[in-house]
This record gives C-alpha cells, structure tokens and sequence, in this order.
C-alpha cells in the first residue's frame, strides 16, 4: 500500500479504488489508509482526481473499482447521509435566506436533533470559531472569512468521523489565506478529526498536512510527511511540482570507466554512493534543490563556472538564474545580501550528499548504504 503502516485501525481506507467515464480513468490503483485524526492533503495540479477521490470518499461520485471503508464499515453501498463525513466546499454552500445560526442548526434539524441540542451544538460551534456575535446575520452581512467559518461550523455541529474539505480557502484574497490557514491549523489540534484537504497549493499542504497525498493523472505518486516530500521526491514530477523554485535537474548519462561510477553531462561527477551498482549505466538526472546549490570560489574543489542571467530579490532571499558552461540553467537560493547581479561570473559547488539520482524512467534511485 502506498501509507506509512499505523498502530490503529484507519478511519478511512481506500483499496484498490479507480473512477472512470467511459473509457476515460480519471483515477487508478489508489491506496491509502488515513489515521484517526490525521490531516491529510491531497495534492495536486488541476485535472489530477484529487477533487474527485474525495466525492468518492463522501459518497457523491459512484466507484468504478476497488473499495472505501469509512470507520471500518465497507462504504460503497452507503449513501452520502450515512458515511459520517462532512464536506466544506470552497463556495461555503451556505443558505443565503437563513441567519448563520440557522446555516449552522440546519444539518442537525434536518438529522431531527431536538431543538435545545441544536441550540446548544450551534452556540459550542459558534463559540470555537468565534461567530458567537454573528449569529443572527445573513451570509451577505459577513466577510469572505466569517462565511468560511460559517461553513466549517456547519460541518463541526455534526461532530463527523471525518471533515472532507474541497478547495476551502481558494475563494480568499492572499492575506485571508494565510490567515485561515493558521484557523484550519488551529481548529485541527482543537476539535481532533480526521481531515481530508484538497488544494493545488504546495504552501497549503506543506503548512497544514501530517501527510501529503501526491496525485498526478490519477495516480499516487508519493505518499509522505511534507519534510519527506520535499527532501527525498519519489520521482522527477514530485520534485519539480513540490517547491518554489523547483528542484533543479540536470540530464546526463551513467557511465563505468576504470572501476568508477560517473555522471556525464554539463560536468563530471564521481556517484559514489550515488548510484547502486544494480542501476546500469545509460540516461540519468541528477536533482539539487535551489537552496542547496553552494557559491563558491573559483579555486574550490568541484567549483563549475556558471553565468548570472537573472537576480530576484524576495524579501530575505534572492532567486538566481544562472547558467552552466553548456548553457544548462540552474536556480539558486541565496541570502538577500548575498552581493550577486545579473552578468556576473560565479562559481557554483553541487554538495554530493545533497544530490538526488533519479533513472531513465525518472524515479528516484535509493543510494547505496554505507
């Protein structure tokens, strides 16, 4: 399966699940088990299945293969009423003619909850996220912010096994972002479900996420914690869409000559640990992240001469555009005060231990152990 094993049975698990239309798969082979009261992200670019495998999870999107088991019940059979999951859309879904308090009592008094425990439910729930004074406005009375607090406390009311949220915060402008972000985070520790998150945003799953789901045309492509994810990408499409700048790659070949392992291409380098002796030679790249990339002098061991097309300064960093003697391009992350402008000559150092090796079909090659 592609999860870290748990000691406790999973609150969801996803067996062999696949979507089609038509002849269309829109996913394939899916594999995950998800903790009691884990944050998972569900990664991704547009058109990858994550959107759909979480209406798959909620019941509102019908299986083509495989099986869902919510709370160790096989799911399904079982319509979205009755897989103890709530879902919180990016458009909040909220009832426009109805106060908050009656947007966040509805799903209880609809479950034909009596009246005093939906009263109480809603002012617990308004009370966590602190609408306790908006309760008797209508949705176009609040803020983007407060209607996303609406709609995630019309989730909370209903004490799920699990929250299922689609894109939430995709409809806030960049500093109310942040700010929910930080809210979501918050909520998570206090209120303990499980929560399953969907976005397109790295800096969202790598801020929130205990674990990050990596889709990419209907597949699993790493499963990990986001400091997983980042430091040891399963293959090259992990390591270009996690980051910004990506990691840098670098085509060349493996070749064996006297006895060594060497990477040909824009330069030499010796794979000692690199590349296991069961990897052939043939096409290979080797994967740096931007900030890993050293400035060096010109009389430092490894030192290759590169050329500064451009310099961005955001805030404390600058990114850096610099090309290799063969024209390849590298990015480099550097301190704002590191003194370096466009045109200038530099030296760059790759550190070894900080290389990736991924194979002619880009996934990563484990180095050798010691």
């Amino acid at each position: 399966m592609n999860t870290t094993a748990t000691q406790r049975a999973p609150a969801i698990e996803l067996l062999e699940v696949g979507k089609s239309y038509g002849k269309t798969a829109v996913l394939s082979g899916i594999n995950l088990a998800i903790a009691p009261g884990e944050f998972i992200a569900l990664l991704g670019p547009s058109g990858c299945g994550k959107s759909t495998l979480l209406k798959l999870i909620a019941g509102l999107e019908e299986l083509s293969d495989g099986e869902i088991y919510v709370g160790g019940r096989l799911a399904n059979y079982l319509k979205p009423s009755d897989r103890d999951v709530a879902m919180v859309f990016q458009n909040y879904a909220l009832y426009p003619h109805m106060t908050v308090r009656e947007n966040l009592g509805f799903p209880l008094k609809m479950s034909g909850v009596a009246r005093e425990e939906v009263r109480a439910k809603v002012e617990s729930a308004a009370a966590l996220l602190q609408l306790g004074e908006q309760l008797e406005r209508y949705p176009d009375e609040l803020s983007g912010g407060q209607r996303q607090r609406v709609a995630l406390g019309r989730a909370i009311v209903r004490q799920p096994l699990a929250f299922l949220m689609d894109e939430p915060l995709s409809n806030l402008d960049a500093l109310l972002r942040v700010e929910m972000r930080t809210e979501l985070v918050r909520l998570h520790k206090r209120v303990g479900r499980t929560t399953i998150y969907v976005t397109h945003d790295q800096v969202e799953a790598m801020t929130m996420a205990n674990r990050i789901v990596l889709l990419h045309k209907g597949l699993i492509q790493q499963v990990g914690t986001p400091a997983e994810v980042y430091a040891a990408p399963a293959n090259m499409f992990v390591a270009t869409f996690v980051g910004s700048p990506p990691m840098n790659l670098i085509a060349g070949r493996i070749e064996s000559s006297g006895g060594q392992r060497l990477f040909r291409g824009p330069f030499d380098l010796a794979l000692d640990g690199l590349a296991p002796a069961a990897l052939g030679d043939g096409p290979a790249t080797l994967g740096i992240r931007p900030e890993q990339v050293a400035l060096v002098g010109a009389g430092e061991p490894q030192a290759l001469p590169a050329s500064v097309e451009l310099v961005e300064r955001v805030g404390p960093d600058s990114f850096v555009l610099a090309h290799l003697a063969d024209g390849a391009a590298l990015n480099i992350r550097v301190d704002a005060a590191t003194p370096i402008r466009e045109g200038d000559h530099v030296f760059v150092r790759l550190p070894p231990a900080r290389l990736r090796l991924f194979d002619a079909a880009g996934m990563a090659v484990a180095r050798e152990r010691a």
